[in-house]
């Protein structure tokens, strides 16, 4: 059976592609490296993480990019002996406008060597490439108009090799995320729509031609969870189709698990997938819902042991330490972060509302109940230093516990505002723990005595609106860390030994 989510914590925006007996799904990574996150299947229930596609500034430059924003929706296809990756990069979001870039790169094999990207035209986010059987290939997007009182103005499709973009569907619900497939003479257009919250849905529509008109499906969404607020996987939508070597068909999309109903969302949005059976000539899944157990198909390929490919000693250093671990808005290069089996010594960096050269290690947090926790031997030399361990969201809403010149200090910011919750003498080994909607740390295996909340550490608080303006966004979800400040960039540095992260 496949177990929902399969891919738990921040994975949204799951584009899933097969290639001969190999599955891929290529997940958003916003502000976060390396970017475009890819795990590896061969029978769409055991995924293995293989990192980050977009490892350093000649793919992708993050730097001063706001929360949430950054990497949203990549596509991942093949054709012709290529991945082709397309994505879309999220500079501004807020206050009516949508400053977007979409980049083209391709690569001979998953892990590289990825092409300098191409960049493609911005008239919108969620670009998408569609392959056609006459070889042709097309670009689709979701259309933005920033004129005042308008927004989401539908989907276009443009030959990717220039010509005139085709508006082929009108805006109906927050329409985006486009996906176009071929079958049976049929071009089947997926769509997301509903926005990306309790409203979200997979919705489907059909033409004899690429430019339409598309006519949708008479039974409504393919999926939902809107109508029912007691399903353990909510916000489903932004949907992906495959189809496996025996001719069965999937659908990865996104979910949420709430901690309450319709409640907030420390664990971010996730992906998870559907089996999808074909009725009356449209894809369909069963129930129209999103299910938590999935029967796996019938036809699958045992998965041998993949060697790497040569990578560059840099990108090399970074699988070889582990796919989990991300840093935040800069890549892990050796002028400010360096791995040795057990240990990573971190040169410091901005401030918590720095957006440009923080020095932030962190991994996704995956359970609802889980602990992280590390040595630090850490010498601050001024007021300017500190370092330690975090609960981290966004530069908004974070925790961080830290050894600075006033000692042991855990301190909290929720929406900006800051807070110290706890000080006392030094200590070596930091940990925390999620529990629920509860978040303690300790200190050399002694709890601190104060329980904060990680609910914080969600999209849902995340996200800031005012007079129906977005202020911010939250797209991620809650991670755990190692961060290192150094304010009047002076050059300290902190080392931290067996980083554990463990759940239930």
């Amino acid at each position: 059976m496949i177990r929902n989510p399969v891919l738990p914590g921040f994975h949204p925006d799951p584009s899933i592609l097969r290639v001969g007996d190999d599955y891929y799904v290529a997940t958003s990574t916003f502000e976060w490296y390396p970017g475009v996150r890819v795990h590896h299947s061969r029978d769409l229930v055991d995924w293995r993480p293989l990192g980050g596609l977009l490892t350093e500034r000649r793919l992708l430059d993050l730097s001063g990019v706001p929360d949430s924003g950054g990497v949203w929706a990549p596509d991942l296809t093949y054709a012709d002996g290529l991945f082709h990756l397309v994505y879309s990069v999220m500079d501004n979001y807020a206050h009516g406008y949508k400053d977007v870039a979409n980049y083209l790169t391709t690569a001979p094999a998953i892990e590289g060597p990825w092409s300098d990207p191409i960049r493609l035209p911005g008239r919108g986010f969620d670009a998408a490439l569609f392959h056609d059987d006459d070889g042709s290939s097309y670009l689709l997007n979701m259309i933005f108009d920033s004129r005042p009182g308008r927004g989401f103005a539908g989907i276009e499709l443009q030959p990717l090799g220039g010509g005139k973009p085709r508006l082929i569907l009108e805006n109906r619900a927050l329409t985006e995320g486009p996906h176009l497939y071929r079958i049976d003479g049929w071009y089947y257009l997926m769509v997301a729509e509903g926005g990306t919250g309790y409203d979200h849905c997979v919705s489907v529509l059909r033409s004899r031609d690429i430019e339409g008109p598309y006519e949708a499906d008479p039974e409504g969404p393919m999926l939902t969870a809107r109508h029912d607020p007691d399903l353990e996987l909510q916000k489903a939508g932004h949907g992906c189709l495959v189809q496996t070597q025996g001719g069965e068909w999937y659908l990865a999309h996104l979910v949420a698990r709430p901690y309450t109903p319709r409640g907030r969302c420390v664990l971010g949005r996730e992906s998870a997938i559907q089996r999808v059976e074909w009725t009356g000539g449209w894809p369909r899944v069963p129930g129209g819902a999103p299910a938590v157990e999935v029967p796996a198909p019938a036809q699958t390929v045992p998965a041998p042991a993949r060697p790497r490919s040569p990578r560059s000693p840099r990108q090399a250093e970074w699988l070889v330490e582990g796919s989990d671990w991300s840093t935040l808005r800069r890549p892990a290069t050796p002028d400010w972060v360096r791995f040795d089996g057990g240990r990573v010594t971190i040169e410091g960096g901005q401030s918590p509302y720095g957006l440009r050269t923080p020095s932030l290690v962190a991994r996704r947090v995956t359970s609802t109940r889980c602990a992280f926790e590390a040595s630090v031997s850490f010498e601050p030399d001024s007021v300017h230093q500190s370092a330690g361990i975090t609960a981290y969201y966004n530069s908004r809403n974070w925790y961080h516990l830290a050894l600075t010149t006033d000692g042991l200090v855990l301190t909290g910011s929720d929406r900006g505002t800051r807070t110290v919750h706890y000080t006392g003498e030094a200590a070596s080994r930091l940990a925390v723990e999620f529990d629920g909607p509860v978040l303690r740390f300790s200190r050399d295996g002694q709890a601190i005595p104060v329980e904060l909340d990680a609910t914080i550490l969600s999209d849902e608080h995340a996200d800031e609106i005012l007079d129906g303006q977005i202020r911010a966004f939250g797209c991620t979800g809650a991670f755990v860390g190692l961060w290192v400040q150094d304010l009047a960039g002076e050059g300290c540095r902190a080392t931290f030994d067996n980083p554990v992260y463990r759940t239930g």
